[in-house]
């Protein structure tokens, strides 16, 4: 009897892991934008995140030098950005993911043709990846993948640089996104319909027809829709880490917590939060007011 006793609580303690972790989520966040938001191994430290994406990489395609931007925190013009590698694999140590994010509000990128977005690939495998070049911005470290925020040149051939990179069998390369909460996203949202993309993190501020307001129906609407209608593994919500990182859609703490987690965590393909970004997050401390929650 006391056998079948322990038995049954296994089972029960099983149940409610399994339940728990079905739709667990995690925080992904961007890093490298502000040279005052601490360095690379400092950001994974804290134990907030699952995800960091570097950024940004503004500048690559139509045959230009790509060329990585992380503000304050190296000088890549001088080869000063490899001392990262040993960042990034203390970081990969702990289990967090590590990626290269390319694109920004602000750069000079775009791709030309099938045969551009092939060069690129080519050069994010050989200077990020599991690939092999004298001239690796961040050393030997290898990345985990590449994040696409796309939010300008042009809708083109995204697809076929997913593609590419996806195609690589030495590396699982993992892609993730951060399109606009208007659906489908006017830059990639072709590209999304691949199904190749991992995961997604849609950004639901700066973005009034479906970000958080008074009225949480139109951010939910929005959020149904991306995860009813996006072939991605998981859907990351996206948000500002304080008032000041975005022009509008900041969601304070206590109201995530109460009113729109406890309305998303039931989809199947919920992945967990965003946030922009490290620098906010710090002033905020918004990552560990809802990491319990996430």
């Amino acid at each position: 009897m006391a056998s079948e006793r322990v038995l049954l609580l296994l089972l029960a303690l099983l149940v409610l892991t399994l339940a728990g972790g079905i739709n667990g989520g995690g925080i992904a966040i961007y890093w490298g934008q502000n040279g005052n938001e601490g360095t690379l191994a400092e950001t994974c430290a804290t134990g907030n995140y699952d995800f960091v994406n570097i950024a940004f990489l503004p500048t690559f395609g139509n045959g230009q030098t790509a060329m990585i931007n992380l503000a304050g925190h190296c000088d890549p013009y001088s080869n000063g950005c490899t001392g990262l590698s040993k960042d990034i694999k203390a970081c990969q140590k702990q289990g967090i993911k590590v990626l290269l994010s390319i694109g920004g509000g602000a750069g000079s990128y775009y791709l030309t043709s099938k045969e551009d977005a092939r060069q690129v690939a080519t050069y994010l495998w050989n200077n990020f990846l599991g690939g092999h070049s004298s001239s690796r911005p961040f050393g030997a470290a290898v990345l985990d993948g590449i994040d696409f925020d796309i939010e300008g040149g042009t809708n083109q051939h995204w697809n076929d640089l997913a593609s590419y990179l996806s195609g690589y069998s030495k590396q699982k390369v993992i892609l993730t996104a951060a399109p606009q909460c208007p659906f489908p996203d006017a830059w990639i949202g072709g590209a999304l319909k691949t199904g190749l993309f991992d995961y997604v993190w849609v950004q639901f501020y700066n973005n009034p027809p479906c970000q958080y307001s008074a009225d949480i129906t139109n951010l939910l609407d929005a959020w149904k829709q991306w995860t009813s209608a996006t072939p991605a593994t998981k859907i990351f919500l996206g948000l500002p880490a304080a008032p000041a990182a975005a022009g509008s859609g900041f969601i304070p703490a206590d109201t995530l917590v109460s009113q729109i987690l406890p309305a998303i965590r039931g989809s199947n393909k919920y992945g967990g939060v965003m946030l922009w970004s490290k620098y906010y997050d710090d002033q905020t401390r918004y990552s560990s007011s809802i990491k319990s929650h996430v």
